[in-house]
């Protein structure tokens, strides 16, 4: 069946505390910090369904009006929540802050600087049967290639197919042949605030997890981040239908997600013991442990995803650095996540049945 719309408070609410996405409790290009009051506080193992929102057709250069923007496509129902966010007084700059929708921070408690939040994703279901690919701002792999100096915005609409589980490109514009692909729905945004005053800009992820774009973070996978306020204040936005790694043209397959989570604190005595010093973010799939990198410099990114795989090894299982370096060129795949968010990201699938 198609996937019908999730209007806010509408259909199934997993969890039993609910954040919907009024423009009172999101952010709209910026990261919360430690100046942030949180708008939800929760105890360690709570579970929240979150509904996100995508900036995908309420842009400033989409007309900040998804009505007529989606209805361009035929569209007939459009989240309210997002109408309301494009038609709000939020200060949002265009050019200046990011594009992405996040929640404002939910404080866990107990959360202590030096420990790690473990955010795992329950479930992620579509809220609208369609999503959009762009790319735009001279970004993307191919700045300057694509989308063309005639062309500044190129967007493409893809319709979430009858089974509810692929979308579908035309090949051509206007055409009737399309290409048909798999929907693996996830949150490109889940993070901790920053200390400090200064809310971080939406785009680079970071030490603090924030716009990591790795898509194999699907139901079922949990982000470890080492904390780094108290109460973590935890965050989550820029949802996906679907992303290949790289995310090359600039955007995935963007779409609007109602997402439930479950919120958990490792306290550092144990977190050192499971994983040991934490440069980043590292994720866990129920097949995979898999250690990040981070920088500006692709290369350096892999050389960084490369040194914390050899120190999550040492750490876990007490494989010697010689030993594990080899492992890894051997038996573990190293994956660009994204190059289009200035920060540049490669995460490592190691897989745990191999030290079972």
């Amino acid at each position: 069946m198609i996937t019908p719309v999730l209007q806010p408070g509408s259909g199934p609410i997993a969890a039993g505390t609910y954040l919907p996405a009024t423009p009172e409790a999101v952010l709209w290009g910026r990261l919360p910090c430690a100046a942030d009051p949180p708008v939800l506080t929760v105890t360690a193992g709570t579970e929240i369904t979150v509904d996100t929102v995508s900036h995908e057709g309420i842009l400033e250069d989409q007309g900040r009006d998804p009505v007529t923007y989606f209805g361009r496509h035929g569209v007939a129902e459009v989240l309210e929540d997002a109408v309301a966010l494009a038609k709000s007084d939020d200060p949002h700059r265009f050019g200046v802050d990011g594009p992405h929708v996040v929640s404002r921070p939910i404080a866990v408690e107990g959360a202590r600087v030096g420990d790690l939040l473990a955010i795992t994703l329950l479930d992620a279901a579509p809220r609208v049967p369609y999503g959009v690919i762009s790319n735009r701002h001279g970004r993307g792999a191919l700045p300057g290639e694509y989308p063309g100096e005639d062309l500044p915005v190129f967007s493409a609409f893809a319709g979430v197919d009858a089974d509810g589980a692929h979308a579908s490109l035309p090949l051509n514009p206007g055409g009737e042949r399309r290409a048909r692909f798999p929907l693996h729905p996830f949150l490109g945004i889940m993070g901790v605030a920053v200390p400090g005053g200064e809310r971080p800009h939406s785009v680079p992820p970071g030490r603090h997890g924030g716009n990591i774009d790795i898509a194999l973070l699907t139901a079922g996978s949990t982000l470890y981040l080492p904390v780094q306020v108290d109460g973590a204040l935890a965050y989550v936005g820029d949802p996906h239908f679907a992303q290949g790694d790289g995310e090359v043209s600039l955007t995935a397959l963007e779409g609007s997600l109602r997402a439930t989570l479950r919120l958990d604190v490792l306290a550092r005595e144990e977190a050192v013991r499971r994983f040991g010093e934490l440069a980043g973010p590292l994720a866990e799939t129920s097949d995979h442990l898999v250690p990040t990198g981070l920088d500006e410099d692709l290369d350096t990114a892999v050389q960084n995803c490369v040194r914390a795989a050899i120190a999550l090894l040492q750490a876990r299982f007490g494989m010697d650095p010689r030993l594990a370096y080899a492992y890894l060129s051997a038996a573990t795949d190293f994956r660009i996540s994204q190059v289009v968010d200035v920060v540049k990201g490669v995460h490592a699938t190691i897989r745990k049945a191999d030290f079972a």
